[in-house]
């Protein structure tokens, strides 16, 4: 990843980088994404400031992973009756999580949900499409981070 003259390193998608994305093919969309909010764990993460609106994470968040489902790509509350992904995970890839623009408006069904910009685990193991970064790469970008900042992924 590179920020201004800053290179991190970074984990993507198991299925590479797509030009067409699909629902649970693992891919990141070659894409340029805004940034619209964030979430983060109160109990493992600072936010610190940021010119991002920012939530902490519930017990009760999930986000809806079913293209047929009238929430498809959106935040619900759990427990939710259609597949979703549990927001407050056990592990700490959502210890910090940004919502980026994918597939939000208009939202198309079986694009890809959940495409997130959040923390990488040990050793950049691949996402299930989105972009992560070490908690410390995080942390150092958080503060100037937007509504305004553009994620382009490029090959």
């Amino acid at each position: 990843m590179q920020v201004g003259g800053l290179v991190f390193p970074c984990a993507l998608g198991r299925g590479g980088i797509t030009a067409n994305k699909r629902e649970g093919d693992g891919g990141t969309p070659l894409a340029a994404m805004r940034l619209l909010s964030g979430y983060f764990r109160r109990d493992q993460f600072v936010a610190g400031r940021s010119r991002l609106p920012m939530s902490p994470i519930s017990a009760d968040l999930g986000w809806c992973e079913v293209p047929d489902d009238r929430n498809y790509n959106r935040p619900v509350k759990i427990p939710y009756g259609a597949s979703h992904e549990r927001m407050k995970r056990d592990d700490a890839l959502y210890d910090a999580c940004l919502v980026l623009d994918w597939n939000i408006r208009p939202r198309l069904r079986g694009r890809g949900s959940a495409i997130f910009f959040h923390l990488a685990r040990p050793g950049f193991t691949p996402t299930q499409g989105c972009v992560a970064v070490t908690a410390r790469v995080m942390a150092r970008l958080l503060p100037q981070l937007s509504r305004r900042t553009v994620l382009k992924v490029v090959r």
